[in-house]
């Protein structure tokens, strides 16, 4: 994919917060930047989508943030995921494989 960038489809920013949470706990800035590093860069999320997102994960529960002190010793809210967070990942990353192995399986058809 190079440094292109593509749109991201719905419902998979979440699975992409989720999966970025999934080793440790990290600020907005530090999740966006995992997303794109996991992506190779395909994925670029701005704050105006990744915010409502956290906000959204956190009112589902599989995800809490708490304040700390960021690389720079400034207050940012660090995010963790949960216990239900880690079993939403398992069952997004399960339905995202059966997704993209029909969508292989179709595109390889003749």
């Amino acid at each position: 994919m190079g440094n292109e960038r593509v749109a991201l489809l719905q419902g998979t920013l979440d699975l992409l917060i989720l999966k970025a949470l999934a080793l440790e706990p990290r600020h907005g800035l530090g999740i966006a930047r995992r997303i794109e590093q996991m992506t190779r860069g395909a994925f670029e999320v701005g704050p105006g989508s990744l915010f409502p997102a956290l906000h959204r994960l956190e009112e589902k529960g599989w995800c809490k943030g708490e304040w700390g002190p960021s690389e720079s010793n400034r207050r940012a809210r660090f995010y963790r995921l949960t216990a239900a967070g880690h079993r939403q990942l398992a069952e997004e990353t399960r339905s995202w494989e059966r997704v993209a192995a029909a969508i292989a399986a179709a595109l390889a058809s003749s």
